[in-house]
């Protein structure tokens, strides 16, 4: 029987800071902001929209380690309540694309709005130490998202999932 593989302490102690913050921010927001609703899922397809558009729903399926038909499920939702747009490739007329809605422009820019508030309002309640320790941490932080980009899907041990929301 093979030993689990050592994982360092900071390891579950980022895991667990990054899921807590996750949680109560999204619960905060939707408490002050009532019309905060988009599941995380289509914030996240509406970000990669953002970077880089029109896309092929194979294309952000790749993006966001998602199945295509979960993306192509996320698109029909979405365009159903006017957040996307569906076109086609300029390149290949016979290639459908996604695009934001302005509608879609203007959810995504609230959604950002109201969590720069939200997270604003928390970190002026900390210490100036307290702050400065969070904002030295952020160009560390931003590479670790990087790798975590870089790194391979792991269909085996993730049942083919993509991340958690």
């Amino acid at each position: 029987m093979a030993a689990a593989p050592h994982v360092p302490a900071d390891a579950y102690a980022l895991t667990d800071v990054v899921a807590r913050l996750r949680r109560v921010l999204r619960a905060s927001i939707r408490a002050d902001y009532p019309w905060e609703s988009l599941p995380m899922a289509q914030v996240e397809l509406l970000q990669s929209l953002a970077e880089s558009a029109p896309a092929r729903v194979g294309d952000l399926a790749v993006r966001l380690r998602l199945a295509p038909s979960t993306v192509s499920g996320l698109i029909s939702q979405m365009m159903a309540v006017g957040l996307v747009e569906r076109g086609t490739d300029p390149a290949d007329r016979r290639v459908a694309v996604v695009e934001l809605s302005e509608h879609g422009r203007r959810q995504l820019a609230d959604w950002h709005g109201a969590h720069r508030e939200r997270i604003a309002a928390a970190l002026s309640e900390l210490d100036p130490r307290e702050r400065a320790a969070i904002e030295t941490a952020l160009p560390a932080l931003s590479l670790l998202v990087d790798r975590l980009a870089e790194q391979p899907r792991e269909g085996s041990r993730s049942g083919g999932v993509g991340p958690c929301r």
